[in-house]
């Protein structure tokens, strides 16, 4: 069982025992909940069915109606159903969604799978594009004057091109507006299952007869149209999903732990216990939280802090569950179980932050509450009226087809994925990457950004400081002691001196945790932190903080190292601050360090030694005032702060964990991609409420015309198309002025970047 799994347990060990049926089920739900309170206890359910706001009304009323169920949310991005509950034994959740029509099951992180998913609704698009296109050209021959005899013909082959489309990419919709059906309520996919079989099924009679209309080409081309924004609406979800599981990787299976009789034995983390003694190696990570009892080594402890300085650890030191021994070995003393440990924590934070967005809504789904039970009842309406008036019920069922098929939501779906593919076009050619549709909604209503510091408003990495003052000699034996060493400062040194005159070092060795040490001749050479490196006292003082190169104890030289801003940061920030925008900073770095960055880029609001809970409680703080937040961020300790903001930001260099937790990603070291993608949000924004606007008064003018006979099936459909032709133009609009980002000029994830950054002094 993962540690970082949902369905961790941390109360009694054994379920209640009973032979009643389901037993076994609610047995498992026992076992794969978790105590988040005395008495109550949360489980984590995964029900691929979902993908609309009814389906979530649905699921959360039909839960919360179960004896013992607190509370139940649906998150719809990540298809999960978090249900709160209190009782001896599990309530019939399982049994409770199956009769809703859902299956579900316990979910459990996983290894990344094949969308089962987005492979149907591909499939089901291709077959219907290919049948529209065929089915088309058969039209063209009709409409050209055909004869009666070629166009009976025309009609039977175009049925038998419709069939197989109508059973195998209907049945996306089909499927779900009987689910839909059979429990008692409906959905958007009702009227659209209605539509295309009566219209298919009136062309087919039509045929039979040889009647001179038949709309198969207009069946098809509704179902085409439809899984196109299906389809789009779909991807743009799924790139939401993997934060938690990156972040779950991050987590030892196992570590190798010293008994008392002093064997050792390799244990699942689930096993190690508090008070255990666990070794890790170099370049493996801490198992779970400890003390070190011995050895010395550097950490990464980007997870917790943020910072890409490594951490120079010795015995005591407390370290942190994920966090990277770099160096050396380590003897550890478990002082938390894994449930219990800071990795853990952080994905139910993260967990919590995803669940939380689930409250937001899109207007289009809001609208399909509506729009079923309306176009049925017009529909209806239409057919009573027509056969009352003409008792002609061929005319009356080809009347309410027309309203059925003219009012299809089909604009409507493709309003918001349609701006969405096109902003991200527009982002992709300006180095952002857009991963959620919905955080470009949540990014045109923001009123706040709280960056991180290091890796985020800087670049992350150290620049050795004022190289022309340094000696070059010295320079040279400090490059080629660095050249032995994967520590970043060593790597600055490298890099600052490319050109060093090679040095016949012999005996060369790294110390874990204090530098590098070398012999050339009778004298001692190290490179690394002063207290090691020097004998004297007072020089140690003198040169703290920086890295020194020192010969037999005695000072040679002293480096010092910078972080250098980003490009466009401090110009990027008052864009913001142009546009109305508050800023803050949140860093885990020290407050000097802090204070005088956001001095340099003229922030006011800044806060200093930020661990990940505290971020996460800041971005917490200004939603509870109101405030809508864009978090940008770089390293694994954002990743909870990502997910908990309203909208979330981060570069290509930042850890995977950043990244997935993030929705856009900026693949260019230039800041600018702050403002330009809040440009490119805003006005996408507007383009969404103009497609909303031009389907309704669509609607509100072709409606008319359907229900007063005006529109036969065939029109109509072509009509429905033409309306999402128009939605798909107007959202092309946002590529209008657009530049291509320029590789030349922009920084991208290569190291080939030709802009001199700005560094912090």
């Amino acid at each position: 069982m993962s540690c970082c799994s949902a369905s961790v347990m941390v109360g009694p060990t054994d379920p209640p025992a009973d032979d009643q049926p389901g037993a076994a089920v609610q047995d498992e739900l026992w076992l794969e909940s978790r105590e988040i309170a005395p008495g109550q206890r949360l489980s984590e359910l995964s029900v691929p069915t979902i993908h609309c706001v009814g389906c979530i009304r649905t699921i959360e009323e039909g839960l919360k109606a179960v004896p013992g169920v607190l509370d139940a949310r649906v998150n719809l991005t990540a298809k999960r159903v978090s249900v709160q509950w209190e009782g001896s034994r599990a309530p019939a959740l399982i049994e409770t969604l199956k009769d809703l029509g859902y299956a579900a099951h316990p979910w459990q992180a996983a290894g990344e799978k094949k969308d089962e998913v987005l492979a149907r609704l591909l499939r089901a698009l291709a077959v219907a594009g290919f049948a529209s296109s065929n089915i088309m050209l058969l039209s063209v021959s009709v409409w050209s004057g055909a004869d009666a005899q070629a166009r009976d013909i025309f009609h039977w082959i175009s049925a038998l091109i419709a069939l197989p489309v109508l059973i195998y990419s209907g049945r996306i919709f089909y499927l779900s507006a009987w689910s839909a059906l059979r429990r008692g309520h409906t959905n958007m996919d009702v009227p659209i299952s209605i539509g295309i079989s009566l219209a298919f099924c009136l062309s087919l009679y039509d045929t039979m007869r040889s009647g001179p209309h038949a709309y198969f080409d207009g069946v098809v081309m509704l179902l085409f149209f439809l899984l196109i924004g299906r389809t789009l609406d779909h991807v743009m979800r799924e790139r939401t999903r993997s934060a938690v599981k990156g972040l779950a990787r991050l987590a030892s299976k196992g570590a190798l732990v010293e008994k008392e009789d002093g064997t050792r034995a390799y244990l699942p983390v689930e096993e190690i216990q508090v008070g255990s003694r666990v070794i890790v190696a170099a370049g493996e990570r801490i198992p779970v939280d400890a003390r070190v009892l011995a050895g010395s080594s550097d950490l990464d402890a980007a997870l917790v802090t943020g910072e890409s300085d490594p951490q120079p650890v010795g015995p005591g030191a407390q370290l942190q569950a994920g966090t990277l021994n770099l160096t050396g070995p380590l003897t550890l003393e478990a002082t938390a179980t894994v449930q219990n440990s800071f990795l853990s924590e952080m994905v139910r934070l993260m967990e919590a932050a995803e669940a939380g967005r689930s409250t937001y809504r899109r207007i289009a789904d809001r609208v399909s509450r509506l729009f079923a039970p309306t176009v049925h009842t017009l529909s209806f309406l239409s057919f009573l009226g027509w056969m009352v008036a003409t008792g002609d019920p061929h005319r009356a069922i080809t009347i309410a087809v027309a309203v059925l098929i003219i009012t299809c939501p089909c604009a409507l779906g493709l309003s918001v994925p349609m701006v969405q593919v096109v902003a991200a076009r527009r982002l992709f050619d300006r180095g952002i990457l857009l991963k959620d549709g919905g955080g470009l909604e949540r990014m045109a209503e923001i009123d706040t950004v709280v960056f991180d510091k290091t890796g985020t408003l800087t670049l992350g990495r150290p620049v050795l400081q004022n190289r022309n003052g340094l000696d070059s000699d010295h320079l040279d034996l400090a490059a080629a002691l660095a050249a032995h060493s994967r520590h970043p400062h060593s790597r600055a040194l490298v890099d600052a001196h490319p050109t060093a005159r090679p040095t016949a070092f012999i005996e060369v060795a790294e110390r874990p945790g204090f530098g590098v040490e070398a012999r050339l001749g009778e004298d001692v050479y190290r490179l690394g932190l002063p207290a090691w490196a020097l004998a004297d006292q007072a020089q140690q003082r003198e040169v703290a903080n920086k890295t020194v190169l020192s010969k037999n104890g005695k000072l040679l030289a002293a480096y010092s190292f910078i972080d250098p801003l980003r490009p466009e940061a401090a110009a990027a920030l008052r864009d913001l601050q142009r546009k109305g925008l508050k800023l803050e900073i949140l860093s885990g770095d020290h407050q000097a360090a802090v204070e005088a960055l956001a001095r340099k880029v003229g922030v006011s609001a800044w806060q200093a030694r930020m661990r990940p809970a505290d971020k996460t409680a800041r971005l917490t703080a200004l939603a509870e005032q109101g405030r809508k937040v864009l978090m940008v961020g770089d390293g694994l300790n954002d990743a909870p702060a990502l997910a908990a903001a309203h909208v979330s930001m981060a570069p290509a260099n930042a850890a995977d964990v950043g990244r997935n937790a993030a929705d856009l990603v900026f693949l260019g070291e230039g800041l600018d991609a702050v403002p330009e993608a809040f440009a490119v949000a805003k006005r996408s924004a507007r383009l969404v409420r103009q497609n909303f606007a031009l389907s309704f008064t669509y609607n509100a003018i072709a409606l008319p015309f359907a229900i007063l006979g005006f529109v036969t099936p065939l029109f109509a459909s072509v009509a429905m198309s033409c309306s999402s032709i128009v939605v798909v133009a107007n959202a092309m609009r946002l590529n209008r002025g657009a530049r291509r980002r320029n590789p030349e000029a922009s920084g991208t994830m290569s190291n080939s970047i030709r802009v001199n950054p700005e560094p912090v002094r």
